[in-house]
């Protein structure tokens, strides 16, 4: 087959095309900011006041204190919440549409926020994270859904990494608002950080009703003139032009085809069997220890408990020190949308692993050679920004690109539904075990907690050597056509070399792609018959 038809399947981009795709990123400031304010909330003296009990002042110089299980029920509760709201954003997103499952999830987003501003004692602000958690949970696997599948291939990358992009600009935020807010004498210190999480879920609700819905949904559905119009939208060029209709013939043709080999219910999520590279069950496989290792990676250690481990690590100004890494995270993560599409996706978690494992046996060493002193505390703020920069522009966005482009159409939403459950799952584990770990009156590991994520980063390396493939440049399409011909180890190499509209005939009267609608129904309708 000729390269002509393969170069075809995709319109040129346009800028108005790049920001409709680019808008749905703004979720990410959902995650991030939710993630975010708590570490440094925990550490307010009014918020200790109001939410702990009162200990000697050699335990706490504020002389009250938040017991160790009430950290870690707080803080992981969120992901509690998030776990679910993945889970059940996949089958939701399949049956309201991608645009409908994220605006209803900003919803229930705000309701969990209310309860948090009202709360006066634990229980209600736990209830509410659970809530706002559950929100959070939809939004996170059904942005990444909606992103992977409207945005163009030869920048899908770059815009999914927008994501991670606004995670990094939503903890920073948090963080810059709780500084703002630290010294505050009243319930607005904890008040105002809670709050504010509002505008982000009003900004992304009502911006979405004006975006098209995802055109691989509508081909889900069999409507394939919505699914044209949306196309024709999100790629900026006419409903009957070449590109639209050849890139919804191979869309429409690749649904076909998975349809013939599985069915899209939640048992046909996890079949296919290990040996079969292109299965279902392996794809499932690598997405949710993809997720797992990037949370292995250790780096919400920082985020959620950065501000209470550089105060028990002796660094003064640990709200400063805590606001300096966000901002290395938050400029830094740009970075990946240049590297993710000019190295790839495989090649960036590689070597990112290997940075962050060095980092982290640095800081490891050193603080437990030399604990409390000035040299131990400038490598550990050096060498956590290090840390975090090889986070921001690898393993941050990697994943969560990955995980867009691995699955098939018909249990795409599932799919990435398990992924990112998978991080919210491995995310509460970690967020509720290391107040156990670090905490003087516990486990005390302090900067030994370090030898701990070192060596958990250094299963991510094996993982992503092993397992990940390569997906630079490709459709979701023709991701799928590599994963059935070739190994992760090999998959870099592999080139397009034919489509799924051929394969199905889904082409124009000549043989060639189709260049009509027409084409795409009549193609239906024979691939149908066939099946």
């Amino acid at each position: 087959m000729s390269d002509a038809p393969i170069a075809r399947v995709e319109a040129p981009i346009t800028v108005r095309a790049y920001l409709l795709c680019a808008f749905a990123a703004f979720g990410g400031i959902l995650f991030g900011y939710d993630s975010g304010y708590i570490s440094g909330v925990l550490g307010m003296t009014f918020f200790k006041h109001q939410f702990g009990g009162p200990v000697p002042e050699s335990v706490d110089a504020s002389g009250y204190n938040i017991e160790t299980w009430q950290k870690s029920l707080t803080t992981s509760i969120l992901s509690a919440g998030t776990f679910f709201g993945a889970l059940f954003g996949g089958g939701f997103a399949d049956w309201v549409g991608r645009r409908l499952a994220i605006i209803a999830a900003c919803g229930i987003f705000i309701v969990g926020v209310i309860l948090q501003v009202a709360s006066t004692a634990l229980g209600l602000l736990i209830a509410g994270r659970v809530v706002a958690g559950f929100g959070v949970g939809i939004v996170s696997a059904v942005v990444i859904l909606y992103m992977s599948e409207i945005a163009p291939k030869a920048v899908r990358g770059a815009i999914v990494s927008g994501y991670q992009f606004a995670i990094t600009l939503g903890i920073f935020l948090a963080a810059c608002v709780n500084y703002g807010t630290q010294h505050r004498d009243d319930t607005g210190s904890y008040r105002i950080p809670i709050a504010i999480q509002m505008l982000w879920a009003i900004i992304l609700g009502t911006g979405l009703f004006f975006l098209p819905e995802s055109p691989r949904y509508w081909v889900k559905k069999g409507e394939l003139d919505k699914a044209a119009a949306s196309l024709a939208r999100v790629r900026g060029h006419p409903a009957d032009s070449e590109y639209v209709v050849a890139e919804l013939a191979e869309i429409q043709a690749n649904f076909e085809y998975e349809m013939q080999i599985s069915s899209a219910g939640w048992i046909d999520v996890f079949r296919g069997g290990w040996s079969n590279r292109s299965g279902n069950f392996r794809r499932i496989f690598i997405g949710f220890f993809l997720q797992m290792m990037q949370q292995w990676t250790g780096v919400n250690f920082i985020f959620y408990y950065g501000t209470t481990f550089f105060q028990q690590s002796g660094i003064k100004n640990a709200f400063t020190i805590q606001v300096i890494t966000n901002v290395v995270n938050v400029v830094t993560t740009p970075v990946s949308f240049w590297a993710i599409e000019r190295l790839g996706r495989r090649t960036l978690l590689i070597y990112g692993a290997c940075l962050m494992i060095v980092c982290e046996f640095i800081i490891a060493a050193v603080g437990t050679a030399l604990p409390g002193s000035k040299a131990a505390s400038t490598t550990l703020i050096v060498f956590v920004c290090i840390y975090i920069f090889g986070f921001a522009t690898t393993w941050g966005p990697g994943a969560w690109v990955l995980i867009g482009e691995i699955y098939p159409l018909p249990i795409r939403a599932k799919g990435v539904a398990i992924a990112t459950a998978s991080n919210w799952l491995w995310n509460f584990v970690i967020g509720y075990i290391t107040p156990y770990i670090v905490d003087p009156d516990q486990g005390n590991l302090g900067s030994k907690v370090f030898f701990v994520w070192g060596s958990t980063c250094c299963l991510a390396l094996l993982f992503a050597y092993f397992f990940v493939p390569e997906t630079k440049g490709l459709s979701l399409e023709q991701v799928d056509k590599m994963l059935e011909e070739t190994t992760p180890r090999q998959s870099a190499k592999w080139v397009p070399h034919s489509t799924f509209a051929n394969q199905m005939g889904m082409t124009d009267k000549t043989g060639g792609t189709a260049t009509h609608i027409d084409d795409v129904r009549r193609g239906s309708q024979t691939g149908a018959e066939k099946a």
